[in-house]
């Protein structure tokens, strides 16, 4: 390995392929005695998985830079060509606010120009779900956006999308794996001048027109209308230096909420791929919504909404009571209310078509939707973790009413217009839910709590264990094997009445490294590698009949899973 990482080093400490800064960059690591960070660079390829690819930003074949990004567009484009070269192949790019997103976006533009494939290019930051829209909008054959998420602000991403707009799945993922990995010679990969690609129409700008179409296909999902009577509420909005900061502001505005009662977080509201502001720029953790939490408190706002850098997870807080603190709730707390708010409209309506109604989520998402849609007599469908499955659901399911999408990590979309969790839609249908019920005298703290009183308390908490470089991928498959060589350890007080380990394959769905774990009281653990983040996710589902005795139980098994795999794997 010491041998093959001083080999690779000295390449990009030479070659004239790199640029100045880069070679000398490494050099400066290889002459460290130490070479700990030379290895961690180096020690191999940065991995073009499923998604993409996600790294941290720097020189070296583990990290994100130009090279990296010419590597993965070359793989791609030669995959495209062999489909669709005949018919023309163009693609979709976006980026997001973080560092060098524009840079990689305009490199990837480059590639595929070289490559004689025309790039539609976004003018500016755009969010994720607006380019699956794009993709599907200009017929293209796929796209890509430069966005590592919610992750910190060393980070960046490349994220790669199919002409239906969704997420690649196989057998074209592995086939595009395949072409990547096959780039042993970065010097070959041929590159266009920008202008040059520019003025041959091999990159075309693009803007306005997909804004408008893409506001247009979000503004007819609504379920109920907002008018002058119960459209009078009070919303905080924070983008985190993020693409929602124009979209969303636009979006509430064109549904009818009044622009004074729309507070945008000044100190967030500027794209800034350092987050200053934030820890991390995950709208899923508490300690990210603070500032717009005093924003509530100084402005009575009735509901907090946060999106993360790309715009597909949406975080909500809302008031707990009159005068009361505002309380942020979890990504299968504002499932659970969607689901109730769009069946219940629909039916309300007379159009809502049971027999061919389907909501959608993952198996990680909370079973109190799967009780909702049973009350309305619709089909509720349980899918792997990633929203990629939900758009190959949609692809696949033409003859079905397409309803809602949930995943527990604060994704959702309704209608077919993209293929990704848009939380430009989701922000629109919260703030309508929201206005809806404090017109008939209640809020979504309200109508949560008559949810639970009706269907059961359920209680899920997600735990998830960083742990980065080589090691940290040793110990993540340590536990997992463990996991599943001694599952009786962990029962935390019940037996396990049922394992499913997705590995083998199950009920159809691909194979996956999941782990679940079923118990006899109901309660569920499902253990997975993140297939974006060095991590090992743990997610603890409940259901009691109070809070106090489902958070009870939750704590149990959070004890007897984490314990175990903690003590393991540190002999």
């Amino acid at each position: 390995m010491k041998k093959l990482v001083f080999n690779r080093a000295r390449q990009w400490a030479s070659l004239p392929v790199f640029d100045k800064e880069t070679r000398a960059e490494i050099q400066r690591l290889i002459d460290i005695p130490d070479g700990n960070e030379l290895t961690d660079r180096f020690y191999r390829q940065l991995e073009f998985g499923t998604g993409g690819l996600r790294g941290v930003l720097g020189a070296g074949t583990n990290r994100m830079n130009v090279y990296t990004v010419r590597i993965a567009t070359s793989g791609l484009a030669r995959y495209l060509l062999s489909l669709y070269k005949e018919f023309g192949v163009t693609v979709c790019i976006a980026f997001d606010s973080r560092h060098n997103s524009e840079v990689f976006a305009r490199e990837t533009a480059r590639v595929f120009a070289a490559h004689g494939i025309k790039s539609y290019l976004f003018n500016g930051l755009r969010p994720v779900p607006e380019l699956s829209f794009c993709v599907r909008y200009k017929r293209a054959a796929a796209g890509v956006c430069i966005t590592a998420s919610h992750n910190p602000p060393e980070y960046n991403g490349y994220k790669v999308f199919f002409g239906d707009g969704g997420q690649v799945l196989p057998p074209h993922d592995l086939n595009i794996i395949n072409e990547v990995n096959s780039i042993t010679d970065i010097s070959g990969i041929p590159v266009m001048p920008f202008d040059d690609a520019l003025k041959s129409g091999l990159i075309e700008h693009i803007g306005h027109e997909i804004d408008e179409a893409y506001l247009n296909e979000i503004m007819g999902q609504s379920v109920r209308p907002i008018n002058d009577i119960n459209g009078k509420i009070a919303i905080v909005y924070t983008p985190l230096h993020g693409t929602g900061y124009r979209l969303i502001p636009e979006v509430l505005k064109r549904k009818g909420f009044a622009a004074e009662d729309i507070y945008v977080v000044e100190e967030q509201a500027t794209p800034d791929g350092n987050f200053p502001t934030v820890r991390v720029p995950n709208p899923e953790e508490r300690e990210t919504l603070q500032i717009a939490l005093r924003y509530a408190a100084e402005t009575d706002a009735d509901i907090v909404l946060a999106t993360d850098p790309d715009c597909d997870r949406i975080g909500v807080a809302v008031k707990k009571g009159l005068n009361a603190e505002h309380v942020a709730l979890n990504g299968n707390q504002v499932g659970a209310l969607l689901t109730d708010y769009i069946l219940a409209g629909l039916s309300e309506a007379g159009i809502l078509q049971k027999d061919r109604a389907s909501v959608v989520k993952t198996i990680v998402t909370t079973g109190l939707i799967r009780e909702i849609c049973d009350d309305y007599s619709v089909q509720c469908i349980e899918l792997l973790t990633g929203f990629k499955y939900i758009g190959q659901w949609i692809k696949n399911n033409p003859g079905r009413d397409f309803v809602f999408g949930a995943e527990e990590s604060y994704g959702y979309l309704r209608g077919d217009y993209a293929r990704d969790k848009d939380a430009v839609l989701a922000a629109s249908l919260i703030c309508e839910m929201a206005s809806y019920y404090k017109s008939r005298g209640s809020s979504l703290y309200e109508r949560l709590q008559q949810i639970y009183k009706k269907y059961g308390y359920y209680y899920e908490a997600l735990v998830s264990v960083t742990m980065k470089g080589q090691e940290g991928n040793k110990k993540i498959t340590a536990i997992m094997e463990l996991l599943r060589q001694e599952p009786q350890r962990l029962s935390g007080g019940l037996k396990i009445q049922e394992i499913k380990d997705y590995k083998s394959g199950i009920s159809g769905l691909p194979r996956s490294n999941v782990l679940s774990f079923i118990f006899d009281d109901g309660s569920k653990v499902v253990v997975r590698p993140s297939g974006t983040e060095p991590k090992i996710k743990y997610y603890f589902m409940v259901k009691g009949n109070s809070e106090a005795v489902a958070e009870k139980r939750n704590e149990e098994l959070q004890e007897a899973f984490l314990n175990i795999t903690s003590d393991r794997i540190t002999k």
